[in-house]
């Protein structure tokens, strides 16, 4: 048998593919007790078309243990935290929110906004660590086209956000007919990407509001654009624990679980004195 490795020619496969379950004008992509399983460290995926019209829409609600990450492609979003943060999120801008051992927030649409959020499960170092947001302007955001830089590094760009090591996760605008080849860093396994305009070939055709699943492997994704199209993509390496689940938190084991859900008692029982829970 020939020593020579042949250098693979067939396009990396697509293990799975969604359109998740729909709610209102959120699409719940993925959560971590399905298709997070296969993605993790990614956990959890909502596609959103919020109308500001409808008030509220995400009303005080807690998380430990996970990182949420927000990209908004149109629109904005008004946001507030239990530590004190708060502002306006416009399009183009990214919020990460390390809730860590806990933290409350809450969100508002304050125009017809578009947008995904993610949840990326900690690593242990982190899972407990104290909270830790960090909100970048469309500005901010480094590009090496086609994609824009929101987690890790590729290319010559870099994200200014610390998030946990051997994350990807880039927004991606093709041209009608246009061709673009990702390359995971060598210790990335886990990949998938999640359209929200347009049609693109992988080969496989993969339209908007669909999410789709690659083979574990560090083989290079190749997508063509049908047409004017754009997309999330993220790529890391694999979480290596089981998700030990709350109702909005992701850990490691049931001892950081209860240890997150405490604290997250603890600052819900001061909203609920400040009157701001219903």
């Amino acid at each position: 048998m020939s020593a020579v490795l042949k250098a693979r020619t067939a396009p990396r496969a697509i293990v799975l593919r969604t359109r998740g379950s729909r709610h209102g004008p959120i699409t719940r992509l993925a959560s971590p007790a399905d298709v997070g399983e296969l993605i993790k460290p990614f956990v959890f995926l909502d596609l959103f078309d919020l109308s500001s019209a409808s008030g509220p829409n995400f009303g005080w609600h807690p998380h430990s243990g996970i990182a949420t990450l927000t990209v908004v492609h149109q629109g904005a979003i008004e946001y507030q935290e239990t530590t004190g943060v708060k502002g306006t999120l416009v399009e183009g801008g990214i919020e990460w929110m390390r809730a860590g051992r806990g933290v409350w927030h809450t969100g508002t649409a304050v125009q017809h906004t578009k947008g995904f959020q993610l949840w990326i499960a900690l690593p242990e170092a982190l899972e407990s660590a104290p909270s830790q947001s960090h909100y970048l302007s469309a500005d901010q955001v480094p590009e090496e086209k086609p994609a824009r830089i929101i987690l890790g590094a590729y290319g010559r760009a870099k994200s200014a956000i610390l998030s946990p090591p051997r994350i990807n996760y880039l927004d991606v605008r093709l041209a009608a007919g246009e061709r673009w080849t990702y390359q995971p860093p060598p210790d990335h396994d886990v990949a998938w990407l999640a359209v929200s305009e347009g049609t693109i070939g992988t080969p496989e055709p993969i339209s908007s509001g669909e999410l789709a699943v690659f083979e574990e492997s560090n083989d290079a994704i190749v997508i063509n654009a049908d047409r004017a199209s754009r997309f999330v993509l993220g790529s890391a390496a694999k979480h290596p624990h089981d998700l030990v689940l709350g109702h909005y938190s992701v850990h490691t084991s049931e001892a950081a679980l209860a240890a997150g859900e405490t604290e997250i008692e603890r600052i819900g029982n001061q909203l609920a004195t400040a009157g701001l829970l219903r």
